[in-house]
């Protein structure tokens, strides 16, 4: 992530649910930096979204997808897929970025509701990709993703679009730009039209992940 300092809104503070939650409904999310003491507070000037209207599926992966013997299913194995994110290298990434402390964080957002995860299963029934995120008042995040099997991370972000497109909603926050994503059709916003379309969201009221 190419980091400008106007990109980061605060500095410090915990990571108690209440605070995450605050943190989500205004745009806000965590993301620790190596070599800096303590923790920041991003609301990047340029955001990343993925509008579900402008999908756009390869033809290669529209074939993968019809063929594909792996199967996705909701929130059946949160902890195991951040884990995952946490240890999968990245191409041109020493580390990771998310520490003891943010899995502990999330995995408790989880359980109060808050964080969700979608998983991909082979056909022995073992995890080779997922993705996770924080769903609040309609709105979701999404944080991490990886794969273990070609195409599993991108499997498991279009079963975790549909499954939103089945509630109403109509987009997902990716925070930053990426090849990946900027092929499969995301756009960036400015931080006003990034938060104007927050707030119109949340006030939809929608619920995908049930109450």
């Amino acid at each position: 992530m190419s980091i400008d300092a106007d990109d980061i809104v605060a500095v410090g503070g915990s990571l108690e649910p209440r605070v995450l939650v605050e943190a989500y409904r205004r745009g806000v999310f965590p993301w620790p930096i190596d070599g800096l003491e303590v923790l920041p507070w991003f609301c990047p000037k340029e955001r990343a979204v993925l509008d579900f209207s402008f999908l756009h599926l390869s033809r290669s992966l529209r074939r993968e997808l019809r063929k594909t013997p792996l199967r996705c299913t909701v929130n059946r194995g949160f902890d195991a897929v951040i884990e995952r994110c946490a240890e999968v290298p990245r191409p041109g990434q020493d580390g990771t970025w998310i520490t003891e402390e943010l899995m502990d964080a999330y995995k408790e957002m989880h359980r109060l509701g808050f964080a969700h995860s979608v998983e991909v299963w082979d056909a022995e029934d073992v995890l080779v990709g997922g993705i996770y995120g924080v769903c609040v008042e309609g709105y979701f995040s999404a944080e991490s993703m990886f794969h273990l099997t070609p195409n599993a991370s991108k499997i498991a972000l279009l079963y975790l679009v549909d499954h939103l497109r089945e509630a109403g909603c109509d987009w997902i926050d990716i925070q930053v730009m990426t090849p990946h994503m900027k092929a499969l059709g995301a756009i960036v916003l400015t931080r006003k039209q990034f938060l104007d379309r927050l707030a119109r969201t949340r006030a939809r009221g929608l619920r995908p992940f049930g109450a």
